[in-house]
């Protein structure tokens, strides 16, 4: 059964932007993961602390849904390009930040809000 990952990926920022392409065609060529496929490029940008000599970095963020037993081919690939700084792989359960509220939550926030303000006067 497929399951929803994150991928993230550091490439060398001395990488043309046409070998960033290339390199991830590849990797994704390796997922199976067809029209689940999403990317989002963040471009270069610098590094929270220095990889070796390496000071800035291109990021990539890309989701998708494949079978787990895709993933290790995948991840030797990634392990085995030098133009991989880094990447980490999660599963992707939902978006970053608090989990949607119910209405009912919602309601019974408002309703700690007014009593805070009662209290207060």
């Amino acid at each position: 059964m497929p399951r929803k990952y994150e991928a993230v990926y550091i490439f060398d920022s001395t990488l043309e932007d046409t070998a960033i392409q290339e390199k991830l065609a590849r990797f994704h060529g390796l997922l199976n993961a067809g029209d689940t496929l999403t990317t989002d490029h963040w471009g270069r940008r610098q590094l929270a602390y220095p990889i070796g000599a390496r000071e800035n970095g291109y990021y990539v963020v890309a989701r998708f849904e494949t079978e787990p037993e895709a993933l290790p081919e995948y991840e030797r690939a990634l392990k085995l390009d030098e133009g991989v700084v880094r990447h980490l792989v999660t599963l992707h359960e939902h978006e970053v930040g608090a989990p949607p509220m119910t209405e009912e939550e919602l309601a019974a926030g408002r309703r700690r809000d007014g009593d805070d303000d009662e209290e207060e006067d």
